[in-house]
Parts: structure tokens; C-alpha cells; sequence
């Protein structure tokens, strides 16, 4: 289990999840007093998020957070990254969530919440830590009766809060300093743990006030993460072992939740493997026996012989939609599914082992069964497979077609690329690519939509 430190004098970005535990972290010497202006809730937040592993806020400025923003410009582990409106600095914080395990964005009071907003509902459908930090209004308006600006009018100004609290897995309102870093700490520790947005509203005329809560750096993080029971690990992979012994010819499909459980290394046996569309480029298609892209009666060639057909599958982190399933067209059974979440395991019709984290169990298979290969799956899939034809060369001054463009697009990867793929043609034109593996063994990605849909970000 990785235990990722961070300090303000050594960020380091979190791994697996996992965030700074004091356990680990031994000092000889106190920690330092911070000097008075920089012992503020602003400084606090932004050194906070630096230790997370945060190096890139994007903002939209306005009248409400520019005290804030000033703060986070301030921390030198920090670079704020100015955005054209709300939604892009949104969809910008989601796309630095995949790639660096958190991301954050810092936007100004209800104007500018109610637009970030449909980003953050993204993030929250993906199971994304999104840290959404919102310049709020001064914390001696509140009760006042007084109606602001950049608000829909009203004296209430919980509205903002309120929509925010179906699509974020915790909500704080900071109006004053007493446990302002608790709040913040506990807001950061809750999207981290649950891999879902926060909403954090700083009023702003705090940011920049002194309080003795800040005067010393702070402690570093501590989230225990979720462990697998041992008892209920060793039953549910003894449950699956047998199960999948008994089977001619079994296959892995690999879905988007193997992402969330950060198991997607963890994702390789002796069986044939095949991806659903939504999980395209989190398990490289150079492994070994890989047949190809599941996805009902539009699969890759040959795919969807081999997965309907099988005797056995292991199903890991499904989200089963009517996108992703092709209107609930799928022909699998669940009597010979073994349903693999980020934290419990389902065998056939039954039973379902508890508290089993997802990483924990599919190394623990891939153990089991390296020395009991069944590649008969594979070998089905290699005699029937027959390989696409190479599309033809565009004329000079012929129109360009897709299938070309796309052809050119497939020559341009390396291990390193990262594809976006709008909804629509480019959507179904970019599951006809190919991902592989470097040296390094990155794996070249397609990014993936709310729910396992399809989106135009990454």
C-alpha cells in the first residue's frame, strides 16, 4: 500500500489515493511558525492543496474571490490558470483529476457556482475529486436581508449551496475562522476518500485575516485507506477460482470503473480480455490475448462471438447503462458473471463478498490463476479473426475521407497521447483505434463521458 507524503516544503502528489499519513512522517523538530500575514485561511487552503498534490488551480476571477485568488497566486507551489468562463475551468479541473488523481477550480459567488456547475455534475458521475472552491459573500451580509449582486435576486443566499448538494459528496460554508481549517481539511479528506467534488465557500472577506489556527504548518493528512478484509478477500477469490476453473472458455471485460478503484494495473490473467468502450485506453491492447472492444452488437470484429459465447466472465467495474449497453441489448447472463466493483465482489447469482477493494482482489486473482491459463477463448478468437483492410490512400485533390483521417490520427500516437472524443462521429470513429503500450508503460488513452458515455474532454 503506497503512502504518499506531502508537506509545504515538499509537495508530492498523492498516489492511489492515498494522502499523507502522520505515521509515516517523522520530524525531530517542531514545525515552524509561520509568520502573521501569511498565517491566513487563504494561505491555509492553498498550501492544503499543494499538498494533495495540486499544482494548477484553474479560476475564473470575480469580485468575490479575488482576495482568495490572491492567496492561491501567492503559494509558490501553485500556478492559477486563468480560464475563458466557469464551465472551462470546470471541465479543466475534471481532465486534471484523471491525469493527476485530484483537481480544483475557484470561481466567484452564484454567477459563476450556478456555471460551473454542470461540470462538477460531470466530475460527480465520474467519480472524480474535484476540490470546487467558491468566493462567497461577506460573511457579515449573512442574515442581513440584503440582496447582492451576481445573485438571482433573492436574500437567501443558500440557493448556491443548494444545488450544489446533489451533485458533490460534501458541502462547507466558511463565515468565520474558528474551524475554517477544519472545514477545509475535512472537505479535502472527504473528496479524496470518496473520489467525488467538493464545494468549499469561503466568505470573502476572510482569506486574508490571521488566525492562530494557522500559525504552524499543518499536519499532514492523515486518510486511512480502505482496506479489503482479509477473511472476506480470501473467500471471495477461493468463490471465483472455483467458479472460473469450471468454465471451457472465460473472458475479462474491463469497464470504467477500473479507474475509480485504481486497479486498472492490477487487470491481467490467463484469460482472454476484452474493454467496453467506456474503459478504451485504461487497459493497454497490446496484452496479451486482447480481443477487441465489447459493446454489444457494435463490438470490435469477432468480439462479441467470443464474449457472448463464453461460459464464464469476470465483468470489472461496470456501469451498465443504456449507452454502454446498447439500449440493454447485451446477451450475458448473470448466473455466469463474476461482477467485479471498487469494493465488492459478486459470484454468479450469489453470493457477494463485502468490503473486497477491487485492486486488492484482482492482484490476488492474478496470482491464483497464472499458473492455470485458459486461453481457449483466445485461441477460438485467433482462428475466426480475420484483420481489417488497410483503407485506401487519398488522390491528390480528393476530398478527405474519415476513414483516412483516421488512419493518419492512428500513425500519430505514441504511448504518451491522450485522445478526445466528442460525442457523435468522433465518438465511434476513435473505438476503431488502437492503444499501446511505451517502454515506460504508459498507455495511450480515450477519454470517457458521465456514466460511461461518451464526452469531449479528458
Amino acid at each position: 500500500m503506497d503512502n504518499g507524503i506531502g508537506s509545504v516544503d515538499r509537495p508530492k502528489a498523492v498516489r492511489n489515493g492515498v494522502v499523507a499519513c502522520p505515521a509515516a512522517f517523522h520530524t525531530s523538530s517542531p514545525a515552524p511558525t509561520i509568520p502573521s500575514a501569511e498565517a491566513t485561511l487563504g494561505s491555509h487552503l492553498a498550501r492544503r492543496l499543494v499538498e494533495v498534490g495540486v499544482s494548477d488551480v484553474f479560476a475564473v476571477p470575480g469580485d468575490f474571490n479575488l482576495t482568495l485568488l490572491d492567496h492561491l497566486i501567492a503559494e509558490p507551489g501553485l500556478r492559477l490558470v486563468s480560464c475563458c468562463n466557469e464551465l472551462n475551468a470546470g471541465y479543466a479541473a475534471d481532465g486534471y483529476a484523471r491525469a493527476k488523481g485530484v483537481g480544483a477550480c475557484a470561481v466567484t459567488f452564484t454567477v459563476g457556482g450556478l456555471s460551473v456547475l454542470n461540470a462538477i455534475a460531470g466530475a460527480y458521475s465520474e467519480n472524480l475529486p474535484v476540490i470546487c472552491v467558491v468566493g462567497g459573500p461577506n460573511s457579515n451580509d449573512h442574515g442581513s436581508n440584503r440582496i447582492l449582486h451576481h445573485t438571482i435576486g433573492l436574500p437567501d443566499f443558500s440557493q448556491e449551496l443548494r444545488c450544489f448538494q446533489p451533485v458533490t459528496c460534501h458541502q462547507v460554508v466558511i463565515n468565520n475562522l474558528d474551524d475554517a481549517h477544519e472545514q477545509v481539511d475535512k472537505a479535502i479528506a472527504t473528496a479524496l476518500r470518496e473520489s467525488k467534488p467538493v464545494y468549499i465557500s469561503v466568505a470573502y472577506n476572510l482569506p486574508g485575516v490571521s488566525h492562530p489556527t494557522f500559525f504552524g504548518n499543518p499536519i499532514p493528512y492523515c486518510i486511512v485507506p480502505r482496506q479489503s478484509s482479509q477473511m472476506g478477500l480470501e473467500a471471495a477469490l477461493d468463490a471465483t477460482v472455483e467458479f472460473l476453473s469450471k468454465a471451457v472458455k472465460p473472458v475479462m471485460v474491463a469497464e470504467p470503473k477500473l479507474r475509480v478503484a485504481k486497479a486498472a494495473a492490477a487487470f491481467a490473467s490467463g484469460y482472454a480480455v476484452a474493454t467496453m468502450p467506456s474503459a478504451k485506453g485504461l487497459v493497454p491492447e497490446t496484452l496479451p490475448r486482447f480481443i477487441g472492444t465489447y459493446w454489444g452488437a457494435v463490438s470490435t470484429s469477432f468480439c462479441v462471438e467470443m464474449v457472448e459465447s463464453a461460459d464464464a466472465y469476470l465483468i470489472a467495474g461496470p456501469i451498465f447503462n443504456d449507452q454502454s449497453s446498447v439500449g440493454y441489448s447485451f446477451l450475458l447472463n448473470k448466473e455466469k458473471a463474476v461482477i467485479v466493483q471498487p469494493e465488492r465482489v459478486t459470484v454468479g447469482n450469489g453470493p457477494t463478498f463485502g468490503c473486497v477493494m477491487m485492486k486488492d482482489f484482482l492482484s490476488g486473482l492474478a496470482k491464483r490463476v497464472s499458473m492455470k491459463r485458459n486461453t481457449t477463448a483466445f485461441d477460438n478468437y485467433k482462428r475466426i479473426f480475420v484483420p481489417q483492410g488497410q483503407p485506401l490512400e487519398t488522390e491528390p485533390g480528393e476530398q478527405l475521407r474519415v476513414n483516412v483521417l483516421f488512419k493518419h490520427i492512428q500513425q500519430m500516437f505514441t504511448g504518451d497521447s491522450a485522445v478526445i472524443a466528442e460525442a457523435g462521429d468522433s465518438w465511434f470513429n476513435c473505438q476503431k483505434l488502437k492503444s499501446s503500450l511505451t517502454a515506460a508503460g504508459a498507455s495511450s488513452r480515450c477519454s470517457t463521458g458521465p456514466s460511461g458515455g461518451p464526452s469531449g474532454r479528458c
